[in-house]
């Protein structure tokens, strides 16, 4: 009562002042200070395994494999080497990603489950396109909004709006950490989680026994004026703004309250990842390793920046310093593996939750597609996909059918043996069925994207995107035209209306929406928000 009582002395206080006018968007993170005070750094000990995996010979491959799926945060596909690009014009390499799909199996063409964090993370998880269940936008709170999207705030849906916590993905769905119970997985979240923070909707809600990071989209990875740390703040970018204004340094362990890391975040959720291992080298486990690097606010490690002078471009050398810490910490991750014998008998995963953000600033994050997160146009949704498990999987592998995050849970759950659930569609398919054939066949199947009235499909190499809106239409065929050059929906009428009745076939199946979009705001396909041209140029309208 006391604590709710001050509160509403905080609010009335601000409201009532001039500062309020000039500063309301930081009202979230005061109300989140208050009510979650953040305690100092504290020591996680996961649960321990057994001594022994009970088998003759200790780390036998005779269980069933462990998981490690490794989600990055925005990740560009231009961030990477592994394609003979990556950022700086591939001055900074990323071996440690790369080796996952040098040793393993590379998909090069890789779709996420949508352009935005929460939607695709659904899609992760469950093996279902997110719009199933009404999972169609990316929670954020009405303030996050307001500031963002200018003319574009829908006003009237802000009204009696839900509490963020309770906008995400429902108690009902069946996560793969849910269904790797049936074989005794011991499963572990750490970083990200953005789907939910209410009750039943938390990682151990969900079906992990442990978790370690954050529920919201976002969050600092040191505090701002560390003695250790660079920043890099984008005054031309409403969402840093809001972010710098409202965002903690900070994670829970389980649904304990939070506290501070003891270093960068990419370096700390690297680190307890290593121990979490360990932790768990004698039983079967499932670990959801999602960073939020390189996701803004943009903040690097001061020797990782340094180590970076030939890049000129402050921001660019900030994001560059972050990819390479977090290319050193999945390399520890990989390293952990090895170090505790179980590298043979563990499938790691790695893609990207969507593409680069046009927000940041930088022009070359998914060269050589056009468009950024939040637009349905390669750029936005073509991520790295790459897949480890020496066991099964011959090193140097590629499998060229377009696959996608849905596929994921599919293909975990097969190699686990586990029985796909047989009371709700499934969108994903077991990938090793089709990988590790030879020949290998052609995976045909749409792969669908909702966010309002802007709906894609995709399918044997052709892709239509519709803007309800306004009537756009693009079509492209991906085969010879890959980088989305040429409109090709007024020349080809036939392959028009066989994507269209794909679409609307599928369109049909998906629920409305679990809560109201606040805005609805044109997006720049070929430009970054820091250098839209005067003249006309061409943009997708994105609703959230």
């Amino acid at each position: 009562m006391k604590k709710k009582f001050l509160i509403g002395l905080m609010v009335l206080a601000i409201a009532g002042g001039a500062l309020f006018s000039r500063y309301w968007y930081y009202l979230p993170g005061i109300i989140g200070k208050i009510t979650e005070p953040l305690n100092e750094t504290q020591a996680v000990s996961w649960q321990q395994g057994p001594a022994s995996d009970g088998s003759a010979s200790d780390n036998s491959d005779s269980r069933p494999p462990n998981i490690v799926l490794i989600v990055a945060d925005d990740l560009g596909f231009n961030d990477i080497t592994f394609y003979g690009g990556g950022i700086a014009a591939g001055t900074v390499p990323t071996p440690h990603i790369d080796s996952i799909a040098a040793q393993g199996i590379h998909f090069p063409n890789g779709y996420a489950g949508n352009a935005t964090c929460a939607p695709s993370r659904a899609a992760l998880l469950t093996g279902r396109f997110p719009t199933r269940v009404g999972f169609e936008f990316t929670p954020a709170p009405p303030q996050f909004a307001r500031l963002t999207a200018g003319d574009g705030f829908i006003a009237e849906n802000a009204k009696n709006y839900p509490p963020l916590e309770q906008l995400g993905l429902p108690a009902s769905e069946r996560t793969l950490a849910e269904m790797l119970q049936q074989k005794d997985y011991h499963s572990i979240a750490l970083g990200k989680w953005h789907l939910g923070a209410s009750e039943g909707m938390t990682p151990t809600d969900q079906g992990f026994d442990e978790s370690l990071g954050f529920l919201s989209g976002a969050g600092l990875f040191m505090d701002k004026n560390d003695a250790g740390v660079v920043n890099s703040k984008q005054e031309f970018d409403p969402i840093d703004k809001f972010l710098w204004a409202n965002l903690r340094y900070a994670v829970r362990y389980n649904n304990g309250e939070r506290f501070k890391p003891d270093s960068h975040l990419t370096d700390y959720l690297s680190r307890e990842a290593v121990r979490a291992i360990e932790a768990n080298r004698n039983r079967p486990f499932f670990m959801y390793l999602a960073y939020n690097a390189p996701h803004t606010p943009l903040q690097a490690e001061k020797a990782d920046y340094e180590a970076l002078d030939h890049i000129a471009d402050h921001t660019e050398r900030t994001y560059a310093a972050m990819l390479r810490g977090l290319d050193r910490g999945i390399g520890q991750v990989l390293a952990g593996l090895k170090d505790n014998a179980l590298s043979d008998n563990t499938i790691v995963i790695f893609t990207s939750d969507n593409g680069g953000a046009g927000y940041v600033g930088l022009s070359d994050l998914n060269k050589p597609y056009r468009g950024w997160k939040i637009t349905f146009f390669e750029g936005g949704i073509h991520t790295p996909f790459f897949m480890r498990w020496p066991a099964q999987i011959a090193a140097g592998s590629s499998y060229e059918s377009a696959v996608a995050h849905v596929d994921i849970f599919s293909t975990a759950l097969a190699a686990a043996g586990v029985e796909l659930p047989t009371d709700r569609p499934i969108d994903g398919v077991n990938l090793l069925d089709y990988a590790l054939i030879d020949p290998q066949p052609a995976l045909s199947r749409p792969l669908f994207w909702r966010t309002g009235g802007y709906k894609v499909v995709q399918q044997d190499g052709w892709k239509l995107q519709t803007q309800e809106q306004d009537g756009r239409t693009w079509l492209f065929n991906l085969r010879t035209d890959p980088t989305e050059q040429s409109n090709l929906s007024e020349s080809h009428p036939e392959e028009l209306e066989m994507l269209r009745a794909a679409l609307y076939k599928l369109d049909e199946q998906m629920v409305d929406p679990l809560w109201p979009a606040l805005v609805e705001v044109p997006i720049a396909v070929d430009y970054t928000i820091n250098n839209l041209p005067t003249t006309e140029y061409e943009t997708i309208l994105w609703s959230n």
